[in-house]
């Protein structure tokens, strides 16, 4: 459905996006993830039409911004960050509004309106709707042409949990009924990892790895973290047994360790009996599997917050 060819897109000496390609199938849905600053937006724009790469080529469905913009036009749907509307118009007039640009029928509106859960709403003025519920507006005009592809460019960001979870419930639902083709821009971890069944990690305008969130984590990370702090200050790497010990870091300043290990259940006791040698006591402890979120660590020397 989306072929990204060779993409390049500078900003003087910004490499927005560096030489970036890959394939997204009909009916998929997929994140683009990584922090802010990583080329997200930018390679969105350009698959919106807004923005024109310096070299490379993007087609949807076959088509290009530069030779069929109309055809493309009807057949995507694009949801940003922020959208302005008219604020003294009700849910149900904006809707409308939007569908008489597409010389839709005038029940198209009131479908989109229950898609996105504000039926209750359809009289309130645009001014009084929380953010959570604007963003929900801001999907359902993007969904008055049934787009065969939609475009999420970061919808969740500055919500609330709550907001963000009612947002989340409906994208999947769409996901389940309607066959789009979806593309979501996110740093948000778990967001991506519970709409999304492929995930393409950006960092600095390149392509870090990409696939499923097992095979991601099988393929870059077979080690598993160890968290803990203890009460005094007086350890340093060093002092961890090194047999199956990847990596031994410090966290902070308040005696927090992470340890990244081959095997905990063969490394905790090694670990447990050289802390009690030196006499260190254990404040807390977490033993777990590697997440999206040590994976990014791992592929790029930071968090995807940072």
């Amino acid at each position: 459905m989306i072929t990204i060819r060779n993409i390049k897109k500078y900003f003087k000496e910004v490499k927005a996006v560096n030489d970036v390609s890959f394939e997204i199938g009909s009916g998929e849905f997929v994140a683009l993830l990584g922090p802010n600053g990583a080329g997200k937006t930018t390679l969105m724009e350009m698959m919106e039409g807004i923005q024109f790469p310096d070299s490379g080529e993007i087609t949807i469905k076959g088509l290009s911004w530069k030779k069929n913009p109309d055809e493309l036009r009807r057949i995507i749907g694009i949801s940003l960050q922020e959208t302005f509307f008219i604020e003294k118009l009700s849910v149900l007039e904006t809707l409308e509004l939007f569908s008489s640009f597409y010389d839709l029928p005038a029940e198209r509106a009131a479908e989109a309106l229950k898609l996105i859960a504000l039926e209750e709403k359809k009289k309130a003025l645009v001014k009084n709707l929380s953010g959570g519920q604007r963003q929900r507006l801001a999907l359902g005009v993007a969904l008055l042409n049934k787009p065969e592809v939609l475009l999420l460019d970061e919808p969740t960001t500055g919500l609330d949990p709550t907001a963000r979870r009612e947002l989340w419930e409906i994208l999947h639902q769409l996901r389940k009924e309607s066959g789009m083709t979806m593309i979501l821009t996110t740093h948000y971890m778990e967001e991506a990892d519970f709409l999304c069944e492929r995930i393409i990690i950006m960092d600095k305008g390149v392509i870090l790895d990409q696939g499923t969130v097992d095979d991601l984590l099988s393929k870059n990370a077979s080690e598993e973290m160890i968290e803990f702090r203890t009460g005094r200050s007086m350890l340093s790497a060093s002092d961890f047994p090194a047999q199956d010990l990847i990596k031994a870091s410090p966290i902070g300043s308040d005696n927090r360790w992470e340890l990244r290990v081959k095997d905990i259940s063969l490394y905790l006791p090694h670990l447990l009996e050289a802390l009690r040698q030196r006499g260190v006591t254990i404040d807390s402890l977490e033993c777990r599997k590697m997440t999206l979120d040590d994976l990014f660590i791992h592929l790029t020397g930071r968090s995807l917050n940072e």
